[in-house]
């Protein structure tokens, strides 16, 4: 299938080399992926307990087996790092509400061609198409980015319901192709407005200024899960604190740089000042690698404040760099680990991206990969030939002009018996991103359930007072 505004999409039409990164469906999966991919949630809780004994072991199965209301796909972003002392451990970095991946991910089962779209449909979106109050209606998927990857979720689904699947792009324009009448999604259908029962969502630019927070219709992931925190990364900071906060005496935490939300454009230096001249300022509501700031310097910091900005609030969050350039924060300094050295001696830059899904059981691993920055990190950041951001950005995405995305999947490293070498992780590892992530999950979950009234409305007003962010309050559609 072409990219395309609309299509039909009809049982039958799913083409393995269309949804996948050209060397992936070749790729071998890595034994130590695949084993740790059939482990399961009680074996992941036993050996997490083992590593842990400071941690109680309930605690870890009731986060494991857990079902979110809410937010039952994500995909958290983590950074593998070393401190002073040199303790290694993951952080996490930000967690994502439409996240990718499935593309990247080499086949667990060479015969199950669908891959992990199948099982996120089968396991967490066709449960929710049970449910008694669902309107009558059609289904779609909604999107705006990762062609790729959303005409494979289409083409599974279409497959597995054996009904036609609405493939709409929703852009973000004056007339979108979506409304919602009486809490009902429609989507604009070659001129009709078509109601839809459920639909999955991989909407990714603002949603919130295209789809309400809450719909009748039922979908993956809802809006909200993007306002509570899978968007919003100032709101997901107050999310992973409070979290936290109901965390203590079970020896669990969501570990995390130091990150300050809602921070307004004066405010910007004291809080860079306080971490030693060297933070990282994000635009919370930007995603694929979009509105993130590596300040090193004062002339960095004063071209940021220079610049035209949508919103009014930021968030700070400390800089993991090397060992003699990174954030001076209340944890101390963290410092990235990084790749194995290649044959030249470089090291990168490299992140975790672990996608999971929530189905009435609980949670399960779905896909995992890594992006290695583009420039390999120095020793001395007067010296380097790179900008800090070139060495530690490790978004593939990469905007173009007229506003559409294009990748650079060359500095993509899958989970094959290749590339998960160079990460210099095991399995004690997977299992450790694989709570932090599930723990992220139950954060912005919770996050998202405060922000519902019992009768299921949005509380705009306390979301207000929660953000502070007059520009963000103004995009948000009911």
């Amino acid at each position: 299938m072409q990219p395309h505004p609309y299509r039909a999409v009809e049982p039958g039409q799913y083409d393995l080399a269309s949804h996948f990164y050209p060397r992936v469906p070749n790729a071998q999966l890595h034994p130590l992926v695949g084993y740790f991919l059939k482990l399961g949630n009680e074996r992941i809780a036993t050996r997490f307990c083992h590593l842990h004994p400071e941690v109680k072991p309930e605690a870890v199965r009731d986060a494991l087996s857990a079902s979110p209301r809410h937010f039952r796909w994500s995909g958290t972003d983590l950074f593998y790092v070393t401190d002073d002392k040199g303790r290694r451990r993951f952080v996490v970095i930000e967690t994502n509400s439409s996240p990718s991946g499935q593309k990247s991910m080499p086949l667990v089962d060479p015969y199950a061609e669908q891959a992990g779209y199948r099982t996120l449909l089968e396991r967490t979106f066709l449960p929710m198409l049970q449910r008694r109050n669902l309107p009558q209606g059609d289904l779609a998927v909604l999107w705006d980015k990762n062609w790729m990857e959303v005409s494979g979720y289409a083409a599974a689904l279409s497959d597995l319901t054996g009904e036609t699947v609405h493939l709409v792009q929703v852009k973000d324009e004056p007339d979108p192709a979506i409304r919602c009448e009486s809490g009902v999604l429609h989507a604009r259908v070659e001129g009709a407005w078509i109601p839809l029962r459920a639909a999955f969502r991989y909407v990714t630019q603002r949603p919130w200024n295209r789809l309400p927070p809450v719909t009748r219709t039922a979908v993956l992931n809802p809006v909200l899960a993007c306002l509570a925190g899978g968007r919003n990364k100032s709101l997901g900071a107050v999310a992973y604190e409070l979290y936290n906060a109901s965390l203590a005496g079970t020896g669990l935490q969501i570990r995390l740089p130091e990150t300050i939300p809602n921070v307004g454009l004066r405010d910007l230096p004291l809080h860079i000042d306080r971490m030693g001249g060297i933070a990282i300022v994000k635009v919370p509501y930007s995603n694929a690698g979009q509105g993130v700031y590596a300040i090193t310097n004062p002339e960095e910091l004063e071209a940021f404040q220079e610049l035209e900005h949508r919103y009014d609030r930021f968030l700070v969050q400390g800089l993991i760099g090397n060992a003699r350039w990174s954030s001076r924060t209340r944890d101390g300094h963290l410092y990235q680990v990084g790749t194995m050295p290649t044959v030249k001696g470089d090291l990168y830059v490299a992140d975790l991206r672990f996608m999971i899904g929530a189905s009435p059981q609980g949670f399960y691993p779905l896909a995992l990969y890594s992006r290695r920055a583009p420039a390999p990190l120095a020793d001395d950041l007067d010296t380097a030939p790179h900008t800090p951001w070139e060495m530690l950005g490790t978004n593939l995405s990469k905007a173009q002009g007229d506003g559409n995305f294009t990748t650079e999947p060359e500095r993509l490293m899958l989970m094959d018996q290749r590339d998960f070498n160079h990460l210099g992780i095991g399995l004690d590892d997977l299992v450790e991103a694989y709570v932090q992530t599930v723990l992220c999950t139950l954060a912005i979950d919770n996050m998202a359930q405060r922000l519902v009234t019992q009768k299921g409305r949005f509380r705009r007003k306390l979301f207000a007072s929660l953000v502070n962010d007059d520009a963000l309050m103004q995009e948000i559609c009911e």
